[in-house]
């Protein structure tokens, strides 16, 4: 049976408006190294594409 790779539940939130917009999974691997995810989506509230960066839980 192979082995399941777990996934970590982040909240993105709005770097312009601190509202939280999306959630998503990321590796656990990743989670361990200590980098934070970084990305480029749509807000809502701001009405553009703004950076969405991880938050804590």
């Amino acid at each position: 049976m192979a082995a399941k790779r777990k996934k970590v539940f982040v909240k993105l939130k709005c770097e312009t408006c601190k509202d939280v917009n999306y959630f998503t999974r990321k590796s656990k691997i990743l989670t361990s190294e200590g980098t934070k995810l970084n990305l480029k989506k749509f807000c809502a509230s701001c009405r553009k594409h703004v950076k969405h960066a991880e938050s804590k839980k």
